[in-house]
C-alpha cells in the first residue's frame, strides 16, 4: 500500500475507481481532512450532506453509513472507522472564513481555495464545491439550542477511516487550514488507495 502525504494547509485531487478503497489517515492526531467526491463521468453529481442525512437518518456518520450524491446515488461507503467522529455540517474554510473568525490572523485561502485549485484540472469550478465531509472534525450540536461548537478532533496518531467507492469518482482531499478545527496546530494528512 502506497501512502501519500498532503502537507499541512494544502490539498489534492485524484481519481478513485469503483470498488477501490480510500484510506484517510491522521498520522499525528488532532487533524481534520475535508473530503469531496464527484462522479468521474459527470462532475455535476457530487456528495450531498442533505441527501446523506436524509437517507442515513443520522448526522453521526461512521462504519456502515453511505455518503450519497445530490442525485440520490451512493458515492462512498464507510467500511472501517477508528474514530467515529466526523462532520458533514460545515462548509470548507475559505478566505472569507478567516476574515470572519480570525480577523487578527493572516488571511489564508483555506480548504476551499485548496480544493478549488486541486479540482480545477478535472473541470470542477469553485462554485460547484459543496459542503465537504470533514473527516475527523469534531462539531457537537447542542440538543436543546441547536448551537454548533468546533472542538479539537478526538483522532489519535494513526487513526483512519476507509471508504469504498460505489462508482468512479474524482476525490478532493485536504489537510485542513483552520486552527480552531485542528486543536490550534496544522499537521499533514496521509491517504492511500487500496485495490
Amino acid at each position: 500500500m502506497i501512502v501519500h502525504e498532503i502537507p499541512p494547509r494544502s490539498g489534492t485531487a485524484f481519481k478513485l475507481l469503483q470498488d477501490q478503497i480510500l484510506r484517510v489517515i491522521d498520522p499525528r492526531g488532532v487533524q481534520v481532512s475535508d473530503l469531496l467526491a464527484f462522479d468521474a463521468h459527470d462532475i455535476r453529481e457530487v456528495i450531498s450532506a442533505g441527501r446523506t442525512f436524509d437517507y442515513e437518518e443520522t448526522i453521526r456518520l461512521t462504519t456502515g453509513n453511505i455518503l450519497w450524491s445530490n442525485r440520490s446515488n451512493p458515492m462512498l461507503e464507510v467500511i472501517e472507522d477508528t474514530v467515529g467522529c466526523h462532520d458533514f455540517l460545515l462548509t470548507p474554510c475559505s478566505e472569507a472564513t478567516f476574515r470572519h473568525f480570525y480577523p487578527e490572523e493572516p488571511v489564508h485561502r483555506g480548504c476551499f481555495g485548496n480544493l478549488a485549485e486541486a479540482l480545477a484540472p478535472y473541470g470542477v469550478e469553485a462554485d460547484a464545491i459543496p459542503v465537504a465531509f470533514n473527516v475527523f472534525m469534531n462539531v457537537p450540536v447542542d440538543g436543546r439550542t441547536g448551537k454548533l461548537e468546533v472542538l479539537p478532533p478526538v483522532s489519535k496518531p494513526g487513526d483512519y477511516i476507509r471508504l469504498r467507492a460505489r462508482r468512479d469518482l474524482v476525490i478532493g482531499l485536504t489537510a485542513c487550514s483552520a486552527g480552531a478545527s485542528n486543536g490550534g496546530s496544522f499537521k499533514p494528512i496521509h491517504y492511500a488507495i487500496e485495490d
